[in-house]
């Protein structure tokens, strides 16, 4: 049993950590909470603070900010400290460029191999979506998208590519993330969503491929307008962080 920190955050219970490293662990739990929004662009993270609330000793908690680090989600600054990464704006272009690439490719392939049986978890998917957008759980409905996607890649046997996509788009998902508790957002998504599946469906490979570029194209939009609205959030191009 583990005892709650006044964070929230629990200690690390010995049952998680087969087969995972401590620094593993504490790496996924906080890359899930910058990437959810949960820590802000721009917030301090102490590596003592850290090692408290997990329950463990300073170093997995260096090890897990270093591999953040490495991924451009933290801000290691020598003598002065450690932050949650502003959000690149040229990233977030540059990554949505990737993949527009990858999931096009993805999507004519499904688009030419898909039958009712291996739609079915595109739909369950989109099912999911639909449930968490009536309880406006906007984690559960971004996760139920994650699903949509892959489900997409596994249609078209191509299941690495989702795993790049996902690597290549973390910057992205922070964007997603501050626009899904928008009004009408949620529903727009599905609405998008519902139009791909029904190109799946009548093996339209070419209208299969506009309606992802359509989907993903509005990426751009949204980050130059949150750029706009939380400047403090983005690091613009030719800005030191």
């Amino acid at each position: 049993m583990t005892s709650p920190d006044p964070s929230g955050r629990a200690a690390l219970p010995r049952t998680r950590l087969r087969g995972q490293s401590t620094a593993e662990i504490i790496h996924r739990v906080l890359r899930d909470d910058i990437l959810s929004l949960k820590l802000k662009p721009g917030e301090a993270l102490s590596e003592k603070r850290l090692g408290e609330q997990f329950g463990v000793s300073r170093t997995p908690v260096r090890e897990a900010v270093l591999r953040l680090s490495d991924e451009k989600l933290v801000d290691v600054f020598p003598q002065s400290g450690t932050y949650v990464s502003r959000i690149p704006l040229q990233a977030v272009k540059e990554a949505n460029i990737i993949r527009k690439a990858l999931e096009e490719t993805a999507i004519r392939h499904a688009a030419a191999l898909a039958s009712p049986t291996t739609l079915e978890p595109v739909r369950e998917a989109l099912a999911l979506q639909r449930r968490h957008m009536r309880a406006k759980d906007a984690a559960g409905f971004h996760a139920a998208d994650e699903a949509f996607h892959a489900a997409i890649a596994d249609v078209a046997g191509l299941p690495g590519l989702w795993t790049i996509v996902r690597q290549a788009k973390m910057q992205v998902d922070r964007c997603r993330m501050m626009t899904l508790p928008e009004p009408g957002r949620m529903a727009k998504v599905i609405e998008e969503h519902e139009a791909i599946l029904d190109a799946l469906a009548a093996r339209d490979v070419a209208k299969a491929a506009r309606c992802i570029d359509d989907h993903l194209s509005r990426v751009l939009i949204d980050a130059d307008a949150l750029s706009q609205l939380h400047p403090a959030y983005f690091l613009l191009p030719g800005v030191t962080p």
